[in-house]
């Protein structure tokens, strides 16, 4: 029998990352909250404390009938949503986060963020599907040159509304290894 769980990341009240976790693991639900090792001075002692690594997000992996379950708990506010649906997490990536962790400490991350010259996708509205190359950059708007029937046309779309267009395939995986 094949095993049809998948990892769903949770969007948690602020703060209660690794209650929820503890709290889907006594309901037998596998979850997963990373946390970042980091080294906190005070006045008279040095020590290492554990904190969540994302905000508010625990990953689940679970079965589509244990979504109810897993929304019901005490500190999830929702599931994270991609596309109108959860957004479901890749297991070699839960994996890479792991090995990552496990390796070093005091983890920073950054968010990928589109630069002008960047060549992009629109994933929603009118022109979904419809690929270009960023003409500036705001936090909420961006400006994409639309290269279509031999002129140049530009559209400003919600920043929110675009991914990146991957020039270099390649897997999370082959660069952990």
């Amino acid at each position: 029998m094949l095993n049809s769980a998948k990892w769903y990341a949770l969007y948690t009240k602020h703060g209660w990352e690794k209650k929820v976790a503890g709290l889907l693991s006594a309901k037998s639900i596998e979850s997963y909250c990373p946390v970042n090792r980091v080294y906190r001075q005070w006045s008279d002692r040095k020590k290492l404390i554990m904190i969540p690594l994302f905000t508010s997000y625990v990953f689940v992996r679970i079965d589509e009938k244990d979504k109810q379950v897993v929304r019901s708990t005490a500190g999830v506010i929702n599931f994270v949503y991609w596309m109108n649906k959860p957004a479901v997490i890749r297991n070699e990536e839960i994996i890479i986060i792991k090995k990552f962790l496990k390796e070093y400490e005091n983890v920073q991350l950054d968010k990928i963020a589109v630069r002008n010259g960047d060549a992009v996708r629109i994933t929603n509205g009118a022109l979904m599907g419809q690929e270009g190359l960023v003409f500036s950059a705001s936090n909420k708007t961006i400006k994409i040159m639309l290269p279509s029937l031999g002129v140049m046309m530009m559209a400003e779309v919600n920043a929110s509304h675009v991914e990146l267009v991957q020039q270099n395939q390649f897997h999370l995986s082959e660069i952990v290894n």
